[in-house]
């Protein structure tokens, strides 16, 4: 029989070689999923199928696994590297496979028992033809591809380009033997383990069955909340009753997405020529994470920073190649216009208004809708951000969204509800150009088929794009950590603790998608030419620079989620150069090579800098303090840095407690001294004047935040009593006159979000009194440091300004 099925598979690998494309998932098993290759490896699939074997095989051998046709030495005993589970429906097939299993299954925990030294790797393998999850209105639940003969041949013609191979988190069979034993028992629960494997990851990469759209309209429009809200919508605006049941279903047709599996194909398809032609590849990390919520039933909803329209489109088709059901994503009203709402809306898109100040029946129907998905088991995606960055860096958290989440979990969710922070990266973002004319005045254009048109013109060579899997947060655990009163009982339509709980989560995310960060080529380079006044660095030194940035991320990382890239600086710089219309000019004279940067470029570069600044912001902090003070105490050191960490915090997201913020420091210091760039003797910090110049590379992160904070602290010196709207605007136009007079490009310095926050972030760190008066003690340790660490020109700068500001 074995030579009959090996002929059988040699017939089937011709035609699937043509047929089904390598898809395994995880893209790098070895690596991501920490397999010892050392050990033998077994694979385990979840039925007899002879063609899914040939697929395995195939993919097996493109990621460097060893050959599931061979058999694995143990000593002098051979076995084979692969089982299946269950029989299936088969022609060929191998009899008692199941229990043939077993057995093979007990060899293995026999041979542990002689050799403590082994650690055999059983590896759960699924071949996914296609992901059609099925819908409502169709009896029955979705086949699980048992496919005869005919069914997958038809299957691999049709779903070849979507055959998935998913690979799982290894089982240790050592790890069985020494918790649990080696007799018949554990082959039997390795089975049944495995078997419930499969049907979760089934779910998990297919979602569940698609909504019957007018059913899930019907069940909707008859719950009481809704109901209520539309008599009082005809009672408040005069009308039947009959009408404003028209309008509460105009409302949710308006909303609801309308998923078709057919559209996400052809979709994926599009995608993957347009990543090919805008990308040189996309750089997908901690997907793994995501994977196993989905196995454990959570109910994910991910959050990711906004860069640009592509953001949408990006994270579908990085979960769909990661194995993961695309999830419902919250557009905003303004992209559903002919021809792509229609096609975003069968991907997945539901639609949002800006606002839903006082249409209580239209904020009913949404929040509503959104609770019916995840009841549904649905993924959701929403940017917490509410719109594009146009700075590049988070914006403060939107919590409307977050608070309808956790509305959600409170009301009717029985499964967890898991928020995954994703930051997502460029190193060139397509609409960044149009960024820069609206942060300088002009009006933002309104979305329409020709913008998609011009933007489509416009493709080109635009480097990697980046997709990082923040470290997740599972509500209910969150709650109980911080609110454990949240499930008791309250008439209350939002509890005491629900405010506070949702600022605290959404500030959260924000925290932990800058956690996720990734710096590359782009942003790298556009962080060191803007730390010259001049823009422009000589080769050597950009280099230099480069190379300390790089080896400082390396050797202190500034969380373990961070990508740090593992190319030379030289390269890093060719492949900046070579990057389509960046701004970046090479200039020789007979001293070498410059390289600067355009005078418009620099504004569209303080984009890139501004996407990984929270990275460097506190090694700036330390470089800034040193290059001013020369020689200072490192006691004196950690105290500036912890009297201005809690507005950093603030207004960069940043992520380290007070503990954590002083080994954070040390650790600093420790590689700033190894780059040769400080002394660091008996407690004393000094400048090494060999390498002053990167040192003064390193702390011009610094400058101009510390410059805004100057001006506001000012401003409350000259006049505690100042109103916040007053001070906000008063500290703009200064900013603004700074920017002008300094050479400053950064956008976000007169931003008056910035000093929003950084105002919120006094009081809240008690340096106003009563009747919202500033402390001006507080305020002048504050001054005492910032007086040193600014130049004295900037300072007699604003310090007029101020005055004329008084007169």
């Amino acid at each position: 029989m074995s030579s009959i099925l090996n002929l059988y598979r040699k017939l089937l690998e011709l035609p699937l070689s043509f047929l089904v494309k390598n898809n395994p998932i995880p893209h790098h098993p070895i690596e991501e999923l920490k397999l010892d290759t050392t050990q033998p490896i077994v694979y385990i699939l979840p039925y007899t199928s002879q063609t899914d074997l040939v697929i395995c095989r195939k993919n097996c051998l493109s990621v460097g696994l060893p050959d599931p046709f061979e058999k694995n030495q143990i000593n002098s005993t051979k076995l084979p590297r692969f089982v299946f589970l269950d029989e299936g429906r088969r022609f060929f097939k191998s009899k008692g496979a199941k229990q043939e299993t077993i057995t093979i299954f007990n060899k293995y925990l026999e041979l542990h028992r002689t050799s403590e030294q082994l650690d055999v790797q059983l590896i759960p393998v699924s071949v996914l033809w296609g992901r059609s999850p099925g819908h409502e209105k169709k009896s029955g639940l979705p086949k699980l591809r048992f496919l005869n003969g005919i069914q997958k041949t038809v299957a691999a013609i049709w779903f070849g380009r979507d055959t998935f191979v998913r690979f799982s988190q290894a089982v240790s069979f050592r790890y069985m033997v020494n918790e649990h034993g080696s007799d018949e028992k554990i082959s039997h629960k390795l089975a049944r383990v495995a078997k419930i494997h499969f049907s979760k990851q089934r779910i998990s990469a297919t979602g569940p069955r698609l909504p019957n759209r007018e059913a899930m309209f019907n069940k909707l429009l008859q719950l009481p909340t809704i109901l209520v809200a539309i008599e009082d919508e005809a009672k408040n605006k005069k009308i039947s009753l009959e009408k404003a049941q028209k309008e509460a279903y105009k409302i949710l047709d308006e909303i609801a997405a309308n998923v078709s599996y057919e559209g996400l194909r052809v979709a994926d398809r599009f995608l993957r020529w347009l990543w090919n032609k805008l990308y040189q590849g996309i750089d997908v990390r901690n997907a793994d994470r995501v994977r196993k919520l989905a196995l454990e039933g959570h109910e994910i909803v991910y959050v990711p920073c906004h860069r640009s329209h592509i953001d949408y489109l990006l994270l579908s088709y990085v979960l769909y190649h990661q194995g993961l059901v695309t999830p419902h994503i919250a557009a905003g009203i303004n992209l559903n216009f002919w021809p792509v709402g229609n096609l975003f809306r069968r991907g997945g898109a539901f639609f949002i208004r800006r606002t839903f100040k006082g249409n209580r029946l239209y904020s009913t129907i949404f929040r509503e809708y959104l609770a019916e998905l995840f009841y549904r088991g649905y993924s959701v995606e929403y940017f917490i951000e509410g719109g594009r960055s146009r700075t590049g860096r988070l914006l403060s958290p939107k919590t409307g969204m977050m608070s309808m989440t956790l509305q959600a979990l409170q009301q009717r969710q029985t499964r967890p509800i898991s928020v995954v922070p994703v930051y997502i990266g460029y190193e060139h973002v397509l609409e960044v150009d149009t960024y820069a004319k609206e942060l300088r005045g002009a009006a933002k254009e309104k979305e329409n088929a020709g913008l998609v048109l011009r933007v489509i013109k416009k493709l080109r060579n635009l480097g990697k794009g980046y997709v990082n899997f923040g470290e997740p947060i599972t509500l209910s655990n969150y709650l109980n950590q911080y609110f454990p009163n949240w499930k008791e009982a309250s008439d209350e339509e939002r509890p005491r603790w629900f405010s506070t709980a949702v600022d605290e989560i959404s500030n959260q995310v924000m925290i932990n998608i800058n956690k996720a960060a990734a710096a590359n080529a782009m942003n790298l380079t556009g962080t060191a030419l803007l730390s010259s006044r001049q823009r422009a660095l000589s080769r050597e030194q950009l280099l230099e620079q480069l190379t300390s940035y790089q080896q400082f991320l390396q050797n202190v990382p500034y969380s373990e989620d961070i990508i740090v890239p593992t190319e030379s600086a030289v390269k890093m710089l060719e492949h900046v150069l070579n990057l389509d219309k960046v701004g970046i000019l090479v200039e020789k004279d007979n001293f070498g090579e410059i390289i600067r940067l355009e005078r418009n470029s620099a504004v569209l570069m303080t984009y890139y800098r501004n996407n990984i600044q929270h990275l460097f912001v506190l090694p700036s902090l330390v470089a800034s303090i040193v290059l001013h003070y020369e020689t200072i105490q490192k006691e004196l050191v950690l105290q500036a840095i912890n009297l201005i960490y809690p507005f950093l915090k603030g207004e960069l997201f940043l992520h380290f407690s007070e503990q954590e913020l002083n080994n954070y420091i040390e650790s600093t210091i420790a590689e700033l001294q190894r780059q040769e760039l400080i002394h660091y003797q008996r407690s004393i910090l000094s400048i090494n004047k060999s390498h002053v110049r990167t040192l003064q590379l390193w702390s011009a992160g610094m400058r101009e935040i510390l410059q805004r904070y100057y001006i506001t602290v000012c401003l409350l010196q000259k006049d505690p009593a100042i109103p916040r709207s007053t001070l906000e605007k008063e500290s703009q136009s200064i900013a603004q006159r700074l920017s002008v007079l300094h050479g400053i490009n950064a956008p976000e310095f007169f931003d008056k979000a910035v000093f929003s926050t950084f105002i919120a972030s006094l009081k809240q760190n008690g340096y106003f009194i009563e009747d919202n008066q500033a402390d001006i003690n507080q305020l002048n340790k504050i001054t005492d440091i910032l007086n040193k660490m600014i130049s004295a020109e900037v300072c007699l700068t604003i310090k007029s300004a101020v005055e004329k500001g008084e007169e």
